[in-house]
C-alpha cells in the first residue's frame, strides 16, 4: 500500500473518531456494509463459475460468440 493511501486512511480514522453526527456515522457504516456485500457477491459469483468449470458446464468462446452474435 502506498503512503498516500495510508495517510488518507489515518485522516479518515481521526475524522470518524471525532464525529458526533449519527446520520453521517450511519452513512459511513452503510458504505462499509455495501463494500463487504459486494465483495461477498463477487466471491460467490467466482465460486459458481469455478464449480461450473469443474462440472464441465461451459461452452467454447466460438459457441458463446455464435450464441450472442446479435448483441456483439
Amino acid at each position: 500500500m502506498d503512503a498516500h493511501a495510508s495517510s488518507q486512511k489515518l485522516k479518515l480514522i481521526h475524522w470518524i473518531t471525532e464525529l458526533n453526527d449519527l446520520s453521517v456515522l450511519a452513512q459511513v457504516n452503510a458504505i462499509k456494509e455495501n463494500a463487504i456485500t459486494a465483495s461477498d457477491a463477487e466471491l460467490q459469483s467466482i465460486e459458481r463459475g469455478l464449480e461450473d468449470f469443474q462440472q464441465k458446464r461451459t461452452v467454447s468462446h466460438t459457441q458463446a460468440k455464435k450464441r450472442y452474435e446479435k448483441w456483439l
